[in-house]
């Protein structure tokens, strides 16, 4: 069982009452009992403590030092301001999340720094209540299972989490881009469970990160991003005994159109000629993939995301599409497994069945699967059928 502290910084005993058109309504002894709910069906035991007085905080994680695996934590306005806190984060020396109810970076300049993330191992925001689960699951799957993190860029975003199975390889390579609508308080936690099951399951797991929509990303940042990820195992292929003769790009969503379209990775229009050529995947598994920009935008998916990743311009938009949008871009080259539940309200399946006729038609050797009663996010989890169905595809 791994025991996490979970720790509330000052105001966060008002929630319920404090602003409830940014935190919501529902009150901490009320989360409490849900993060309890998702924490159990994780593996995991929670504590729990508030206070409004920085000392209160320290104390509490001097006091788990010896007694948790790892911390949960919402400093609440510490988070900007207390390298106090800060401190007793690098004498507890745990796995540590940081998690933020509001979308932090779209808030007052002063909320859009936090003093304690330099301590933390991942950042989730803006997700609402959902980011405590999902920083649950991210505290499990890193005692499961622990990453290496690297850079393959100079910026702080442009790196990824490398995941290796056990034995001497060389091991098949399986890319993981997350979705999130090219947002970006949507991060490569979304793959963790992913990642932890390829690894056990013989193939390293290349989790990457990329600039999204509201942090420097969008067309063309986004795309240049996921090639340069995918061509960097090159340099890791000889250190971590990869097989780069057995690729794989794996995306959900929004990552679902990048796996397909780095199969193709065309030169952008704007774009010096590569000076080598470019690590494409042999096979492409799309998860509840946005195959089809065009489609996608006129459904107006994801509050009109289309339109916040392609900033069309009345010069090139057109361009921007035959550039980026998968359908435009078949044949593929690469074996494709397509899976998409039935019931996702978020990607409707008809996307994903008109992709699929077009690339089959263009010559891809295409494989639908299709997920009965399945919502966006089944396809993602790593104990479903469906997830079961694309490891049995990997073979």
């Amino acid at each position: 069982m791994i025991h996490v502290l979970v720790l509330h910084g000052p105001n966060l005993n008002l929630l319920g009452t404090r602003e409830p058109e940014i935190y919501g309504s529902t009150t901490l002894p009320e989360l409490e009992a849900q993060v309890t709910a998702w924490a159990s069906d994780l593996g995991i035991e929670c504590s729990f403590f508030q206070s409004n007085h920085e000392g209160a905080l320290i104390d509490a994680l001097h006091h788990a030092r010896e007694r948790v695996d790892a911390v949960l934590i919402n400093a609440g306005a510490f988070t900007h301001y207390s390298y106090a806190l800060h401190d007793a984060l690098v004498a507890v020396d745990k796995v540590t999340v940081e998690v933020h109810i509001s979308n932090i970076h779209a808030r007052e300049d002063w909320r859009r720094h936090s003093v304690i993330s330099p301590t933390t191992d991942h950042l989730v925001y803006g997700r609402g209540l959902r980011g405590y689960h999902d920083g649950l699951r991210r505290i499990a799957t890193s005692l499961a299972h622990r990453a290496e993190k690297v850079s393959y860029g100079s910026s702080p975003v442009e790196y990824g989490e490398l995941r290796l199975p056990s034995g001497e390889g060389p091991h098949p390579v399986a890319v993981l881009i997350h979705g999130g609508f090219w947002r970006e308080m949507w991060t490569l936690d979304l793959m963790d469970g992913l990642a932890v099951s390829l690894a056990a399951n013989g193939w390293a797991a290349w989790n990457i990160e990329y600039h999204r929509v509201g942090g420097g990303g969008g067309w063309p940042t986004t795309l240049e991003d996921v090639g340069q990820a995918i061509d960097h195992l090159k340099e890791l292929a000889g250190s971590h005994r990869l097989d780069l003769d057995n690729v794989a790009a794996i995306g959900h969503s929004a990552g679902g159109q990048l796996a397909l379209w780095s199969a193709s990775r065309p030169r952008l229009y704007d774009e010096e000629p590569a000076k080598e050529a470019p690590l494409r995947p042999q096979r492409i598994v799309a998860l509840a993939a946005v195959a089809d920009l065009a489609l996608a935008h006129t459904k107006g998916i994801g509050d009109d995301a289309v339109e916040g990743l392609i900033r069309r311009s009345p010069a090139d938009g057109a361009q921007r599409y035959r550039t980026a949008s998968p359908v435009e871009l078949v044949p593929l080259g690469a074996r494709q497994l397509i899976v998409h539940g039935d019931a996702d309200d978020l990607v409707p399946i008809e996307i994903a069945r008109s992709y699929a006729e077009a690339a089959t038609k263009a010559g891809d050797e295409v494989t639908v699967h299709e997920v009965p009663g399945g919502d966006h996010f089944e396809v993602i989890d790593a104990t479903s059928a469906a997830w079961g169905a694309v490891i049995d595809w990997l073979g």
